[in-house]
């Protein structure tokens, strides 16, 4: 189907045709397939990342609040790791995966060849503005294809910094950033494309799947959802709040995987919720507004979202704001209501509600009443609390005794299950995304058995049946 823009797109004046065309004719020439070509792209975007840290800091810092450390492990950090990781095994990755031949197809060798899909969309998130635009452009690279990178208009200076960045380190005629909000969303997606990759809010997941839709294109979704936390009374109490306040509250809670809420027995919770308490202010003192290492709210438009949420409900610490930041104190909330918009929506920001049921299993029956979560975390001293956790529940992800540590084994597919996602990424997994395993089988002409081939008789019926 050829490539034609949406009314919508058409109407506003914006056009991506003609880049979509310049990308796959580069892609038709080869180029691509190259495995120097892959490792000299990979190589050259992380010289990019390493000669442009303190531009990539100070963006991140604009655009979020993003202390230096926190910049520099969960985005600049991150994505040096993975593309090192991709250089090490991409030698690998890249060979035929063979497989058995049945005997009927012998003399023969059967095997899966990964090859790159062509040109593919990839559309970043505000929230890990660098890491979740380029992440997946690594496995992109790694398997061969042609990309346009859509940054997250509401992350400003990361954006711009990456429009301006790309051009001057990348192959232009294999890679274009196009910066812009809904329209030229709007118009990107009504391209054909050989795969999108979102990643964002459960809305407009669908509507990136229903644009894919019309050209029958793959879509990777990386969404979200509220993630619970289950807190079991017999736990590491210090370690446990120590690890939930520092997966809850990195990036002020705008984190697709933070713990969305809490779920403890009931008389287990005073005790936990001091615990956490004292936790907050070890790790960013008396007033967490005043910390250097404590982040903003993006804007001024999710702030007020955030503020409607502690509406009639009951916050029994923290709440302090800055609207002039913006920015909001970790806060604590106990037993809200489950009609509640805290307990109906993503909450991705630094509120923590906290649920009491009678027990674990009252609690696993609360999880799976709603929809699947991107992430799933349990705190507990007993293994046996841990797996039956684990086994009655589903969601994308499962990390036990820790928050969001899973993140750092690239060996892990991440992604979501139902509502919080479809498709995966990183190290290999990222690399088949955006590769298709084309099933190749080679055959010999020796032994041409001619019990196949007609006119058939009970003979060759009979020694069909044996080797088939």
């Amino acid at each position: 189907m050829p490539n034609r823009p949406s009314l919508h797109a058409v109407e506003s004046g914006i056009c991506y045709v003609d880049t979509v065309q310049k990308l796959n004719n580069s892609y038709i020439t080869g180029k691509t397939q190259s495995l120097e070509w892959r490792k000299t792209q990979l190589l050259a975007l992380k010289r990019m990342l390493e000669e442009n840290q303190h531009d990539i800091l100070q963006a991140l810092k604009k655009d979020l609040g993003k202390c230096e450390t926190e910049a520099m492990v969960a985005e600049q950090g991150f994505l040096l790791s993975d593309i090192d990781h991709t250089l090490k095994h991409l030698d690998k990755w890249v060979k035929p995966r063979k497989v058995s031949t049945p005997i009927v197809a012998w003399p023969g060798k059967s095997f899966q060849q990964p090859e790159p899909l062509g040109t593919v969309l990839i559309i970043g998130a505000w929230n890990y503005p660098l890491q979740l635009l380029l992440a997946p452009y690594i496995a992109a690279l790694a398997a061969g294809n042609c990309a346009v990178l859509k940054p997250s208009e509401l992350a400003e200076e990361t954006s711009s910094l990456v429009a301006r960045l790309i051009p001057q380190y990348m192959d232009v005629s294999c890679v274009e950033v196009i910066e812009g909000g809904k329209e030229e969303s709007t118009a990107l997606l009504a391209c054909k494309w050989d795969h999108i990759f979102y990643t964002g809010g459960e809305a407009v997941g669908k509507i990136v799947m229903s644009a894919a839709a019309r050209h029958l294109t793959p879509v990777t979704l990386e969404l979200g959802g509220k993630s619970p936390c289950f807190v079991d009374k017999n736990t590491n109490l210090k370690v446990t709040a120590r690890r939930l306040v520092w997966g809850k509250w990195m990036n002020a809670g705008q984190t697709c995987i933070a713990p969305d809420y809490v779920i403890v027995e009931k008389g287990f919770e005073h005790k936990f919720i001091d615990a956490v308490k004292k936790e907050l202010k070890k790790q960013y003192g008396k007033s967490a507004l005043m910390s250097r290492d404590y982040g903003n709210i993006i804007n001024h438009r999710h702030f007020k979202r955030l503020e409607s949420y502690l509406d009639r409900v009951n916050v029994v610490y923290g709440g302090e704001m800055d609207e002039t930041r913006p920015a909001m104190a970790p806060t604590l909330v106990l037993e809200p209501s489950l009609d509640s918009p805290i307990m109906k929506e993503e909450i991705f920001g630094p509120i923590l509600p906290i649920i009491t049921v009678n027990n674990m299993d009252e609690g696993i029956a609360f999880v799976n009443d709603r929809a699947k979560p991107l992430a799933l975390y349990a705190f507990s001293d007993s293994d046996e609390v841990l797996d039956h956790i684990i086994s009655r529940t589903s969601s994308g992800s499962v990390c036990t005794n820790d928050t969001m540590m899973f993140m750092t084994n690239p060996e892990l597919p991440f992604g979501g299950v139902g509502n919080s996602g479809m498709g995966s990424y990183h190290g290999r997994h990222g690399f088949d995304t955006f590769s298709h395993l084309k099933t190749v089988m080679k055959r010999s002409f020796a032994l041409d058995v001619p019990f196949r081939y007609a006119p058939f008789s009970k003979l060759k019926l009979s020694l069909l049946k044996k080797f088939l």
